[in-house]
């Protein structure tokens, strides 16, 4: 009793609050898919990923030549020289396992370098779009959970478009005019950008 009462009392409190409530969201996965700094590091990530693929590639199939070969040849041989073909072959089998989950986690960190690299950047814009229109909080659509908010919050567009001009270059140089931490002025947020549940 006494506790509905004051949930009721501190939900009539906070109510003038929440009036002044507003909010925004981006979807820093779209964006980086579009910016051209997300671009570039993608074709790089993957250029190097494809290279190191090869590579690998190249010792499978030799390690499955030979295991051909010994298959082959293995009954010819004596016991103690077959065994011990059997064993380099199955060293060589378990160094190349190794070596490819520690491909898997260095790309996977490389990964993580460079999205690191452009989100540090994206924060000062964000917040510049926050600072400028008054925002009380901005939200990042995947990982807040949000499930639905119309597509006139979304900033995703205007974040992209100035992202690419103040970082025009995929070496990820500012331009000269514009000062870091400082969003353009520029029109409100497109609404070609439904906003979907976050999955």
């Amino acid at each position: 009793m006494f506790r509905s009462v004051f949930v009721s009392a501190a939900l009539l409190v906070s109510a003038p609050a929440f009036a002044d409530l507003k909010v925004g969201y981006v979807d820093l996965q779209r964006a980086l898919t579009e910016v051209h700094e997300g671009i570039a590091a993608k074709a790089k990530l993957k250029a190097e990923l494809d290279k190191r693929k090869t590579e690998f590639e190249q010792e499978q199939n030799k390690l499955r030549s030979d295991k051909e070969v010994l298959d082959k040849q293995g009954p010819m041989m004596s016991e103690e020289v077959r065994n011990q073909k059997f064993a380099e072959l199955q060293k060589r089998l378990f160094d190349l396992t190794q070596k490819a989950e520690k491909l898997q986690m260095e790309m996977a960190q490389s990964e993580q370098k460079e999205l690191k690299k452009i989100f540090e950047k994206m924060d000062p814009i964000i917040a510049g779009f926050a600072q400028r229109d008054g925002l009380t909080m901005m939200f990042e659509k995947t990982d807040s959970g949000l499930v639905y908010a119309p597509a006139s919050l979304d900033y995703t567009n205007e974040l992209v478009r100035t992202y690419n001009d103040k970082y025009p270059k995929a070496g990820g140089a500012p331009a000269k005019d514009k000062k870091d931490g400082a969003a353009p002025k520029t029109e409100a947020p497109k609404k070609d950008a439904p906003a979907a549940a976050a999955k």
